[in-house]
């Protein structure tokens, strides 16, 4: 007889939850059954399998190497079922909750999001936008763009996209701008939230950082608006201006003569395994695929 016919999906479900929360109580909260039924229920699949799968103590569990393993492979599997699951079933129709960085919503993604509805009309997409980050166990959402590199967690993250950081403004303004010394008789706008200030960028290309800046904000979007009207000059990201760049409304004066700054802007964060949302993976390839577009262009 195999191993798997002799470990029941009751084992392996007790034994991914107290390996997965790090606790018997815990897994044993989710899975509805007391704690001692959890304990129970892994040493007999350790039993079965001839293998110790925690190193226990008073105050805790901890996986070994071996059931660092067999975790690994059981969400895996467990992934797989679910998917399955949700293609044979209504569970396709249950929302995909994405949450963003609010000025890649506004200025990259909302304006793309008609072609993805169009191509995946049985999507039911849900978007939320803040600078805070999603938490998916008690958040509910499904994935998290996020911008700069996010803080380590057990979730899967991917880079989007390699951003150029360069000032922009209006072409009236830009008639004035020749060199980068003409920068200093502008007004410079200035986003509190970018990774790279003009401090930064004045020193990447040899120059003396003025002492005081025009206009702050606190958003990528309402910078890249006041440049549009022609109240300065703003450091921002390409990708992020990339309609007003696209159509003249924003140009890039200073970009022949100036060093820009490229740097990972945004990442797309999302749960490893466990309860992975069906249309997840079609989402995903759709946002790389227009975040390649967008670089080739």
């Amino acid at each position: 007889m195999s191993l798997l016919k002799r470990a029941p999906l009751t084992l392996l479900r007790a034994f991914e939850a107290a390996g997965r929360t790090g606790a018997f109580a815990a897994a044993a909260r989710e899975l509805d059954l007391s704690p001692s039924a959890i304990s129970h229920a892994i040493r007999k699949l350790e039993e079965i399998l001839e293998t110790r799968l925690f190193q226990r103590s008073t105050r805790e569990i901890v996986l070994t190497k071996e059931g660092l393993i067999l975790l690994e492979h059981i969400q895996r599997g467990f992934e797989e079922m679910q998917r399955g699951l949700a293609l044979v079933t209504a569970d396709e129709s249950r929302p995909l909750r994405l949450h963003t960085a609010p000025s890649f919503a506004h200025q990259w993604l909302l304006p793309r999001l008609g072609n993805f509805i169009k191509t995946h009309p049985q999507i039911d997409l849900r978007l939320s936008a803040s600078t805070e980050y999603a938490h998916f166990e008690q958040d509910d959402y499904d994935l998290d763009i996020v911008y700069g590199e996010p803080r380590h967690s057990p979730y899967e993250k991917i880079p989007l996209a390699v951003e150029e950081l360069t000032p922009l403004c209006s072409p009236a303004l830009a008639e004035n701008i020749r060199k980068p010394e003409d920068l200093y008789q502008q007004m410079l706008i200035q986003c509190d939230v970018q990774l790279y200030q003009w401090k930064g960028w004045f020193e990447a290309n040899d120059l003396t950082p003025p002492k005081n800046y025009g206009l702050r904000f606190d958003r990528s979007f309402m910078a890249i608006a006041a440049a549009v009207d022609g109240l300065g000059v703003v450091l921002e990201s390409k990708l992020l201006a990339e309609r007003e760049l696209a159509c003249g409304k924003l140009v890039c004066p200073l970009k022949e003569t100036t060093r820009e700054i490229h740097y990972i802007g945004h990442y797309l964060v999302f749960p490893r395994h466990q309860h992975k949302h069906v249309a997840l993976d079609i989402f995903k390839d759709w946002l790389l695929g227009q975040l390649n577009l967008a670089q080739l262009r």
